[in-house]
């Protein structure tokens, strides 16, 4: 699923169509990704509207058309933004095409997991502004995060780091990231971290989401991936090191999701 970085690489790609007017919209209407958008409605307002900004915050996008028009996308497990040209032709899985003059921006998804929403008027939508707060924000503070953990102080951490009402944006992958840079172990309760593990994991929160911000969300033609000395590249595969301890890596089921980390650097402490 795509996470923070790359939700804002794909924002980037219909950046070509800002300041140009939509002639025309195509969709399909009785598809999963609309179950909560007035079709009909985005359809009319955005035929001959203006796409003006766009922005992205947690794991969606929100685009701003002339008229009060805003258009919201999460692309979920396997949607996707594209560029394409003015006659590009819709395949089953291209389920909004904007027609410019010049190009088509077109949001696909081929399992339908994703979402469109939308809306009209001054006012913006609650589905945009009830997201939390950006990590990179005044607002996430060691304070904040801690209160947090404490709510949920048997949880694992890595369960934990992947809840939206806190940690916006963070997936799977950088979940792994952040701990493994925090010598945090995966399955410890979040109300065992320590004063001073509470600021470590809040530190390295915002670097890893800092950092991937510059490398993975940057604008180009594609993804691309943190260096070597990120565990990131060496996550996948069955023999992958520890780019610090050079110990192979464990990967385990937790909370659900598939997780990645060193043993060496890693360790499981007591929970009392």
């Amino acid at each position: 699923m795509p996470e923070l970085a790359e939700v804002e690489f794909f924002r980037k790609r219909w950046n070509p169509g800002l300041n140009q007017k939509i002639t025309a919209v195509e969709l399909h209407p009785k598809a999963k990704v609309f179950r909560a958008c007035d079709v009909a409605s985005l359809e009319e307002q955005l035929t001959g509207a203006t796409l003006l900004a766009s922005e992205a915050a947690a794991k969606q996008m929100l685009f701003r058309f002339s008229g009060n028009a805003r258009l919201g996308i999460h692309l979920a497990m396997t949607g996707e933004l594209t560029l394409q040209p003015s006659d590009f032709v819709a395949r089953k899985h291209d389920h909004l095409v904007l027609r410019q003059r010049e190009r088509s921006l077109v949001f696909s998804d081929h399992r339908m997991f994703g979402r469109v929403q939308f809306s009209i008027g001054q006012a913006t939508p609650g589905w945009w502004t009830s997201i939390a707060p950006a990590i990179l924000s005044d607002a996430f503070t060691v304070e904040a995060v801690a209160a947090f953990l404490r709510r949920r102080a048997r949880s694992p951490i890595k369960a934990v780091l992947l809840m939206q009402e806190r940690f916006p944006g963070i997936g799977n992958w950088m979940a792994d990231e952040i701990l493994w840079r925090s010598a945090l172990h995966p399955k410890q309760p979040a109300g065992t971290l320590t004063s001073a593990q509470i600021k470590t994991l809040h530190r390295e929160c915002r670097w890893v989401c800092e950092h991937a911000l510059e490398i993975i969300g940057t604008e180009g033609p594609e993804l691309r991936d943190p260096p070597k000395s990120w565990l990131f590249p060496h996550r996948w595969g069955s023999h992958g090191l520890c780019p610090k301890t050079g110990v192979k890596l464990i990967r385990e089921e937790i909370g659900g999701r598939t997780t990645c980390w060193s043993p060496a650097r890693q360790k499981l402490h007591s929970q009392e």
